[in-house]
């Protein structure tokens, strides 16, 4: 009987040590997070150290990056693709639909648990924009970028992209939309924009940050209400080719003339963004141009070149009687985003301001 009971305990006992070294496996198994390196000064390089605001974009490939900051592994894994090597003012649609289909491919797999896309702050908030709109996950998708190179006394790359790892491997980071992480903030894809040239507090939002970063810890104090992700009706999956609706911006000020509008519709632009005075304003002599370009069929969207507020429909100009679109509170870059996409799906301007309303 002793020998019975004996038999017994050894047995719960390997149980027991089994079962503890499965939870210990477990809990401190660490996330996987790939990060997808497209240049930027994140990967800039000065001729000396004392260089923060003149330096060459998209030197440093992605390894080095990664390298750079070994505490990065404590974290997460993370491991590293180079998408492109490019300053982010020369990013087109191309290389947009580039970005948008490598990352789309790596939070299908199983084993990717986040991803973050070192960027060009230039216009890091129109991709990351677009990749809130067409990405169908509950993944997190941060953006990342820097102000200064990594060669600068100060630069601000090396902490960014830990909090940007951070946030990206972190479970709370799920089921928000893609995220900007820039200066310890947490901002949406969708509100965000780069503010500041110079300074590394240069992204900001009028609704505020999601949060902030603390030590790899994030805190939460509000999230986003507008569609993104894996409830857009937009997919990625679902665009052909490598280029987008053509759409174009023009900037409103006063004496303005009609021929940058008519040059467009030459072009085949199939929407202009109007980046008006005040409340998205259109001057009156050019309220018969912006009618027949209409008329052509090319579609109107009315923003504002003011950073904050949002465009009132219908004041200053009739838009119901004129079949134009607002872009609510979408600055002109966004804007023309979002057109393009509407334009893949349809020409029916009440769908378009639906869109607006709801992204």
């Amino acid at each position: 009987m002793e020998n019975i009971v004996s038999k017994t305990q050894l047995t719960y006992k390997t149980l027991a040590i089994s079962l503890t070294f499965l939870f210990s496996s477990v809990v401190m198994a660490k996330p996987n997070v790939t990060i997808v390196a497209t240049g930027g000064t994140i990967a800039g390089a000065g001729a000396d150290a004392t260089n923060s605001a003149t330096y060459s974009a998209a030197k440093v490939p992605v390894d080095t990056l990664i390298n750079a900051v070994p505490q990065i592994q404590n974290l997460a894994n993370v491991n590293g693709v180079q998408a492109l090597q490019i300053a982010s003012e020369s990013i087109s649609d191309k290389e947009l639909l580039t970005i948008a289909r490598q990352v789309n491919e790596l939070v299908k797999k199983d084993d990717v648990n986040g991803v973050v896309i070192t960027h060009g702050t230039d216009t890091l908030e129109e991709t990351a924009f677009f990749l809130n709109l067409v990405i169908h996950t509950d993944k997190p998708i941060v953006v990342v970028g820097s102000m200064r190179p990594s060669t600068a006394i100060s630069a601000d790359g090396p902490l960014n992209l830990y909090g940007a790892v951070a946030l990206a491997a972190s479970p709370e980071s799920k089921g928000k939309g893609v995220l900007i992480f820039m200066n310890d903030s947490i901002f949406a894809a969708r509100d965000t924009s780069k503010r500041i040239n110079i300074h590394t507090n240069a992204f900001g939002s009028q609704w505020g940050a999601l949060g902030m970063i603390v030590e790899s810890k994030p805190y939460w104090f509000r999230e986003g209400v507008k569609r993104n992700t894996s409830k857009s009706e937009f997919n990625i999956d679902q665009i052909k080719g490598d280029s987008l609706p053509l759409v174009q911006i023009t900037y409103g000020s006063d004496s303005m003339t009609p021929i940058a509008y008519d040059a467009y519709a030459k072009a085949g632009v199939k929407a202009i963004v109007h980046a008006g005075t005040g409340n998205g304003s259109v001057p009156n002599y050019l309220v018969d141009t912006f009618n027949k370009l209409r008329s052509g069929g090319m579609q109107i969207i009315r923003s504002s070149r003011v950073a904050d507020g949002f465009v009132l429909r219908n004041a200053e100009q009739p838009d119901d009687k004129y079949d134009w679109v607002v872009a609510h509170d979408l600055n002109p870059q966004k804007a023309r985003l979002l057109t393009a996409l509407a334009l893949t799906k349809t020409t029916d301007t009440k769908e378009i301001q639906r869109m607006f309303w709801e992204y």
